[in-house]
C-alpha cells in the first residue's frame, strides 16, 4: 500500500437538535436533525511510527480507534497527535468525529479503500444517528432517515446550506456531562413509548417549516420549528435526564432567552450543551450580553458564538488539502 509522510484531519463538531420518530412504527426509528459547526473541531495528525501511540486531549479514545483499525486493515503502526478535541460527552459529537478523523486519516495514509461509512461500521458509530457522518462528509443542516433493521448507518435524506449570517449561541456547562455509553443505552430502554401522532407532527414541522425556513434564510420560522421540536423531545427525555434540560444553569439561561422572545432554543443530544439561534453575529452578542447581566446561572457557563459550517472535514496529506465531501 502506498504510504505518505503524514495525514492531518480537522473534523467539525455538530449539534444534534432533535429526533423525529422515536415511535418507529413505519420500520425506521429515530431520524435526526443536525447542524455542523464551524468553530469547534477535532484536529489530528497521523504518521507512521515504530509503535501505535496517541498524545493530546482524548488520546485514549484515539488510541483505541487506531489499534482496532490497524488490526482490521493490517497496516503498520502510527503515531496520533491531537492538537484540538471537541469537548467529550457534552452533546457535540466528539466521539464520532474523533473516530472518523482517525479512521479516514489512517485509510488515507496507507491507501486503504475504506470510506466514511466503512470506518463508522468498524468503530461502532452511527447506531442511532447519521448526523455525525453527514457532518464529517458534507457539513450543513442535515436530516437523516432513521435506522431500520437492515441499515448499518441511517441515510442522510436532506441537506441544506446553513445561512451564512445566522449564528448559534452555545451554552456550555463544563461541570456536567450528558448521558453516554451504557448509561445512554439504559436510558433509551427505559423511556416511555413515543406517541405516533407526535412523531408525525415533528416530521411535518421539519419538512414543512424548518427546512423551508432554512432554505429561505427565515430565522423566525426556523426558530419556531426548532423550539417546538426541542420541547417535545426534551419532555420525552425528561425522566432520564431530570427535566427538559440536563443542566440547571443551561435551563435557567434558555428560560431567560425564551422570555425575551427567542424561540429557537434547546439542548444538543443529551446535553448539557444548550443553544439558541440568532439571526446574525450582532444579535448573538446582544443575547450573550443580556444573559450575563440578567441570569445568575451564567457564572457556571461558558458561552461561544458559532457559525454553521457548510463543508465537511478537511483532510491534508503532504501539501494536499481538500474537503471530505470531494473525496
Amino acid at each position: 500500500m502506498p504510504e505518505r509522510q503524514a495525514v492531518s484531519v480537522t473534523a467539525p463538531a455538530r449539534l444534534h437538535v432533535g429526533f423525529l420518530d422515536l415511535h418507529g412504527g413505519l420500520g425506521r426509528r429515530f431520524g435526526s436533525i443536525g447542524l455542523t459547526l464551524d468553530d469547534v473541531s477535532t484536529r489530528v495528525r497521523i504518521a507512521p511510527a515504530a509503535e501505535t501511540s496517541a498524545s493530546g486531549a482524548d488520546a485514549g479514545r484515539a488510541l483505541a480507534a487506531a489499534r482496532r483499525l490497524t488490526d482490521a486493515w493490517r497496516t503498520p503502526p502510527v503515531r496520533i497527535d491531537l492538537a484540538d478535541a471537541i469537548p467529550a460527552h457534552v452533546g457535540l459529537g466528539s466521539g464520532t468525529q474523533l473516530r472518523l478523523a482517525v479512521g479516514v486519516g489512517l485509510a488515507r495514509l496507507f491507501g486503504v479503500s475504506a470510506g466514511t461509512a466503512e470506518v463508522a461500521r468498524l468503530l461502532d458509530r452511527g447506531a442511532r444517528s447519521g448526523i455525525g457522518l453527514g457532518a464529517f462528509e458534507q457539513g450543513g443542516l442535515l436530516v437523516d432517515g432513521g435506522r431500520s433493521e437492515a441499515d448499518a448507518v441511517p441515510p442522510i435524506v436532506a441537506r441544506l446550506p446553513f445561512p451564512q449570517r445566522w449564528r448559534i449561541l452555545l451554552l456550555l456547562d463544563e461541570a456536567r456531562h450528558g448521558l453516554h455509553g451504557a448509561a445512554e443505552i439504559r436510558a433509551f430502554a427505559r423511556l416511555p413509548p413515543f406517541p405516533e401522532d407526535l412523531a408525525a407532527h415533528l416530521c411535518r414541522l421539519t419538512l414543512m417549516q424548518l427546512l423551508p425556513a432554512v432554505a429561505l434564510a427565515d430565522p423566525t420560522n426556523a426558530g419556531r420549528a426548532l423550539g417546538e421540536i426541542q420541547r417535545a423531545v426534551g419532555d420525552h427525555f425528561a425522566p432520564a435526564q431530570g427535566g427538559r434540560f440536563a443542566s440547571a444553569a443551561v435551563a435557567e439561561a434558555l428560560a431567560w432567552l425564551a422570555s425575551e422572545g427567542i424561540e429557537g432554543v434547546g439542548q444538543s443530544s443529551w446535553g448539557p450543551t444548550g443553544f439558541a439561534l440568532a439571526e446574525d453575529r450582532e444579535a448573538a452578542m446582544r443575547l450573550e450580553a443580556g444573559l450575563k447581566r440578567r441570569c445568575p446561572g451564567m457564572r457556571d457557563l461558558r458561552v461561544m458564538i458559532a457559525k454553521g459550517r457548510n463543508q465537511g472535514a478537511e483532510i491534508a496529506a503532504g501539501t494536499l488539502a481538500r474537503s471530505a465531501a470531494t473525496e
